[in-house]
């Protein structure tokens, strides 16, 4: 341990020694200005440099516009913005069109260019006679007809048969861009999706309404029980178009969407689909 201390002595002894510096006036020789330094205070005064500068430029980022300019920043957190605006800018380029096309048919009516269109006259008799020659069957069609129910006369895959699941026809709840997918290691048993404000909410199958309430953390939430034990939740809606103990058809309109913002998803349309008590990912039965 001695012989590694005095080793060390000589390195200690240089950081320890201190170094005059000074500013002398080159016409008189004069000693202006100086100062006394070691190794070692150089070396704390050029490391409190380094993480001052260090500190002061994260407050500064973090703090102003310029992390905006950073690659990378933010581009997540914009991309359901991004996808929003872009909807309602396409939604309004549409809305243009219609009314530049009215306005159209209105400049063109005032100034006595359009025309009114010409209703041809309908003759029912003529039209009854070629009904009757549409009707009648060919003897093509008649040898074809007998041939087809001798046939099948004794066939039992005409017979119906219990529906299953891939025999059902999901309709699409509403249009928008799925923003956050079915995750059950998360604890996310539905999906969200970005819609325009006031888009149709429709139902998926044929059913009946169980549930519709206003609930703080969801809005407005309607539930519906359909055939083999399904059941659709629909949450975040703006208004309900149904109620408890409603009969409704697959694709009917049984709410509103909300404006989705897309600034966080809990403003954002919430579907979820379930099956005898268990969540059945969307994505896999119904075409977004």
């Amino acid at each position: 341990m001695k012989l590694q201390f005095n080793k060390l002595t000589p390195f200690i002894e240089k950081m320890r020694f201190k170094y005059r510096v000074s500013i002398l006036n080159e016409n008189t020789l004069e000693e202006s200005w100086h100062i006394r330094l070691s190794r070692f205070s150089v070396f704390m005064w050029g490391s409190t440099f380094i993480v001052l500068t260090f500190v002061l430029l994260t407050v500064l980022i973090f703090t102003t516009p310029i992390k905006h300019y950073l690659p990378g920043y933010g581009e997540t957190g914009n991309r359901a913005n991004i996808i929003q605006e872009s909807m309602r800018a396409d939604s309004m380029l549409k809305q243009i069109d219609l009314q530049r096309g009215y306005l159209g048919l209105v400049k063109e009516i005032i100034n006595g260019k359009l025309k009114p269109d010409s209703v041809a006259s309908l003759d029912k008799v003529e039209l009854k006679e070629k009904a009757k020659v549409f009707i009648e069957k060919t003897e093509k069609e008649k040898e074809f007809t007998a041939k087809y129910e001798e046939e099948e006369k004794f066939n039992l895959a005409s017979i119906e048969t219990k529906p299953n699941e891939n025999m059902y026809v999901f309709f699409r709840p509403t249009s928008g861009v799925i923003s956050s997918s079915f995750d059950i290691a998360e604890n996310q048993f539905g999906i969200y999706l970005i819609t325009s404000p006031n888009e149709s909410v429709l139902s998926v199958l044929g059913g009946t309404v169980v549930y519709a309430a206003f609930t703080f953390d969801f809005g407005w939430v309607i539930q519906l029980q359909h055939e083999n034990n399904y059941l659709s939740i629909y949450k975040n809606n703006t208004r309900l178009l149904a109620k408890v103990g409603d009969t409704v058809k697959g694709g009917q309109s049984i709410a509103l969407t909300g404006s989705s913002s897309g600034k966080k998803a809990g403003n954002q349309f919430y579907f979820e689909l379930w099956k005898q008590g268990k969540p059945i990912n969307p994505e896999e039965v119904i075409i977004f």
